[in-house]
Formats: structure tokens, C-alpha cells, sequence
């Protein structure tokens, strides 16, 4: 069954998961629904190096990353104006208290899970198209 909150074709997608495995399924998923891939990647060093520069239109975050809380990511994101999602095994527990608004995939997750998890976390547009990152954040400073 197809989602009715199918992401747009063309998002950027910026991956940050641990499990080698489960980051190359999310890579497919993702492509099977028109997103290309911004950078994916599996330590929180280089995943906060892309938070605060990378080119991106939404994020998929892994909650714990090797024993280490994904939360310094998610300041940046929220301070850059990024809508993100959370993955985690451990459900909505798993997610820091401050984020358990945030929209949550439950590992393991199916392809419409996924669609609708990014479709609540993006801000939808009249054009139905996704502005550039630096125009969303610029947008919010006025």
C-alpha cells in the first residue's frame, strides 16, 4: 500500500545511523521514495561536522549513536531550522524527554512508516517543493 504521505520527490536527506546494515537499508528506502541522499554517515563527530554545514533538506537520526546521545545534533538542527526524525529501538523511551514531540520511527520500520514520518516532520509548502536549508533559516530570522 502506497502512503498518502509520500515526501516529495528530490528531498535531501542527511542519515546519521550507527549500524552499517540498517544505514544502507535507509539508503534504499529513501531512494525508493525519490530522496537522494545528502551524506550518510555513523559517528557523532562527523555527524555534528554535517549538522552545522551540510546541504540538506531533512535528517534521519539514529538516537543513540555507539553509546552516545544524538542530542548535540538535534541543537544544531533545530537552531539551523532542519525538520528531522528520529529511529530508535527503543521507542518513543528512547528519545530525549525535551524531543518526545519530535516525529519517531520504531526500528524495525516499513517504507510508509518512514514516508510518514517525514512528511509530519517537514513544513509543507503551497508549491509542494522544499526550499534550500540557508532560505529556510534566513526565512525564519525575519
Amino acid at each position: 500500500m502506497r502512503s498518502e504521505h509520500k515526501p516529495p520527490l528530490g528531498k535531501r536527506v542527511f542519515v546519521v545511523e550507527d549500524e552499517l546494515m540498517i544505514r544502507l537499508l535507509l539508503q534504499d528506502m529513501l531512494a525508493d521514495l525519490g530522496c537522494t541522499i545528502a551524506a550518510a554517515v555513523g559517528r557523532l563527530d562527523e555527524a555534528l561536522t554535517l549538522a552545522k554545514k551540510g546541504e540538506f533538506d531533512i535528517a534521519i537520526l539514529d538516537v543513540n549513536l555507539s553509546g552516545q546521545p544524538i542530542s548535540p545534533v538535534v541543537e544544531i538542527l533545530m537552531a539551523r531550522g532542519v525538520p528531522f526524525v528520529f529511529a530508535t529501538g527503543y521507542g518513543t523511551r528512547g528519545v530525549p524527554e525535551p524531543y518526545r514531540k519530535m516525529p519517531t520511527l520504531q526500528k524495525p520500520f516499513q517504507l510508509d512508516a518512514l514516508a510518514q514520518a517525514m512528511a509530519a516532520a517537514m513544513p509543507s509548502t503551497n508549491s509542494g517543493q522544499i526550499r534550500p536549508v540557508i532560505a529556510r533559516a534566513a526565512k525564519q530570522s525575519d
